[in-house]
């Protein structure tokens, strides 16, 4: 290895938190994998475990590979041993800029001094997080992207303290991990959801000012953007709390009208239709099928 980590700990076992130590374990690190329920920590294994037969189906993998992947990770409700002699911590809790700080402050205290302290925030300023801690030049973002074993990005994020040589060491594992890392620095968004989100936010517009329907609008992206996926519908995977959530960092860190985030966006998720996770936004998401339904609510805009 072209550095010293060989211990990382990732605090977390939700969607983003499995899938970081899938990769991490399949790489052959030793991961632990921190949450406050055991019952949340189980249904990461197994939700690793079935992501990992899916590699194997596909010829990326094999059963005995899996078997050591798996046997690289230990599960943790303890905080303070699960970053007992650790490297590397990634942190992939909920995106809530308290409770992160709050988290960062507990892992400077419990971690040991040469552990490097990264977050997979999406748009949480990392001069800040940094800013609770004692070490501010060994706080980095590291933000993988979803679903993260197969996304091949991420979006290294140095904070305004963040010394040259974590970055470097930070680049370094990326690339072990088999990723394409891109450096960026710490303004509201970074880059990939300073560009992604007003694009979605805008395509919320376009859909409540009736320019064009739901199916309309992500079809013409699709189509006539070569986008993989219409923006809409990447709001519904996305979580459309996340999207609102991000707006409004992008709203506060610069202060312009054009980050405001779309009145449509805002009711939706007070309403609490999020997505996917909810089983409705844009579209309405029936388990088993695969089909693309526009949510009967959002109808009546063609």
């Amino acid at each position: 290895m072209s550095h010293n980590i060989k211990n990382v700990t990732v605090i977390g076992s939700g969607t983003m938190g499995n899938g970081i130590c899938h990769v991490f374990a399949q790489c052959g690190f030793n991961v632990h994998m921190m949450d406050i329920k055991q019952e949340a920590l189980d249904k990461a294994i197994a939700t690793i475990g079935k992501n990992m037969d899916r590699q194997i189906s596909k010829g990326g993998l094999t059963e005995e590979q899996k078997q050591a992947a798996l046997g690289n990770i230990t599960t943790f409700t303890d905080l303070a041993a699960a970053v007992k002699n650790v490297d590397l911590v990634v942190e992939a809790a909920t995106e809530n800029i308290d409770l992160k700080c709050k988290l960062f402050k507990d892992l400077d205290a419990h971690a040991p001094e040469h552990c490097i302290l990264a977050t997979n925030t999406s748009s949480i300023s990392l001069t800040r997080i940094g800013s609770v801690t004692k070490r501010p030049g060994k706080v980095i973002g590291m933000h993988f992207m979803n679903p993260v074993p197969v996304m091949k990005l991420v979006e290294i994020i140095n904070g305004y303290a963040t010394d040259p040589e974590v970055t470097d060491v930070i680049f370094k594992l990326s690339e072990e991990l088999g990723k394409q890392p891109c450096i960026v620095n710490d303004y509201p968004g970074f880059i990939s959801n300073r560009i992604l989100m007003p694009l979605i936010n805008e395509a919320v517009l376009a859909l409540q000012e009736g320019v064009a329907g739901v199916q309309q609008i992500d079809t013409i992206m699709k189509l006539g953007m070569a986008h993989p996926m219409g923006p809409l519908q990447l709001a519904d995977f996305i979580g459309l709390d996340t999207c609102y959530s991000i707006m409004n960092v992008l709203h506060m860190g610069f202060g312009n009208q054009k980050y405001a985030p779309a009145t449509l966006l805002a009711n939706m998720v007070q309403a609490g239709y999020l997505g996917v996770k909810s089983g409705e936004g844009f579209y309405k998401y029936t388990p088993g099928s695969k089909e693309a339904v526009v949510s009967p609510r959002l109808r009546h805009i063609k």
